[in-house]
Parts: structure tokens; sequence; C-alpha cells
């Protein structure tokens, strides 16, 4: 079995899903990919069950949220390993704030679980068939998702900040 690179990785993806791919992109070395929100379930079984790229492990699945991009201002990032292969691949699923769904990856992934759990939680995104979405870290009474940029960082009625000390 040949060495399995980001290229055959790419490649192999790409032979698949090409139209479902926005984006392809190696920030650091890491093959990261824009993906179509919806094709997340066959992109993931895919690599999992590809026999030469075996994709086992999911280290990770995080929110992000880009308010200046309208139409896909919430994200889920997705970082996958191959122990086997010893390579990785990030994937970036993008959304509209107005319908922030995706389809769970905790059949596939049972770690998942936890991850898209706590990824509800601060970001308010559903995952769409997932055993248990539910708050994890937050008061259930929350009614608002505190890592979306929707909020001032400081407060605006202080008084005893002098903000030319702060360049501003």
């Amino acid at each position: 079995m040949s060495e399995i690179t980001n290229a055959y990785l790419l490649k192999a993806l790409q032979d698949q899903f090409a139209a479902f791919i926005h984006s392809a992109e190696e920030p650091y070395g890491m093959l990261t990919i824009e993906l179509d929100k919806n094709q997340i379930i066959p992109v993931v079984t895919f690599l999992k069950d590809h026999p030469q790229i075996q994709m086992q492990f999911l280290t990770d699945v995080c929110g992000i949220h880009y308010p200046d991009h309208k139409g896909k201002e919430l994200g889920v990032i997705y970082h996958l390993h191959s122990f086997v292969n010893n390579i990785r691949l990030r994937i970036k699923c993008f959304m509209d704030i107005n319908n922030p769904t995706l389809p769970t990856v905790t059949s596939i992934y049972g770690s998942a679980n936890w991850q898209e759990r706590e990824t509800f939680d601060f970001y308010g995104i559903i995952f769409e068939g997932h055993p248990n979405l539910k708050r994890i870290l937050n008061v259930d009474e929350m009614d608002y998702f505190p890592m979306r940029k929707e909020f001032p960082l400081e407060d605006q009625t202080r008084t005893d900040k002098d903000d030319t000390y702060f360049g501003r």
C-alpha cells in the first residue's frame, strides 16, 4: 500500500463528491475542505469505511460564528484522523444563522455525541437526529448562545475606564 498523502485524500474525495466540495486548501499542512452541510454523512462514512484511508477517529467537532458572512454565519468544523496512515483532515460546513441545522454524525462516530451537544450549547447549531441534544454546560433556562458574537465584548456603561490608554 502506498503512503496516503493530502493529494491522494483530496483526489479520492473529489472523485466521489466533487459537486459538494466548495473549496480545498492546506493551511499548516493539514488538508481542509469546505463541504456542503447536507453531505457530511456520506463523506465521513466514505472516509471511515475506505479500505486505504481509514479515518477511524473523530478528534473534534466545534462551532464557529462569522457574523459578517451573510448566508454562512455559522459553521461546524470536524477534525478526522487516520491512525493507520497518520493523516488528518479538517472539514468545514457552513450554514445560515436562520437555519442552523446539520445532520448528526453520532451514528458513525460515537464520540460526536458530547461534542455536538457542546456545539449546540454554545452556538445553537441543531444536529438533526442527535439522540440527546440538550444543553451540556450552560443552564437550561438560557435563551441565547454565549459563543456567538452578538454581544459587545465590554460593558458599555463603564465610566471608570479611560479609553485613551487603550489606543481608542
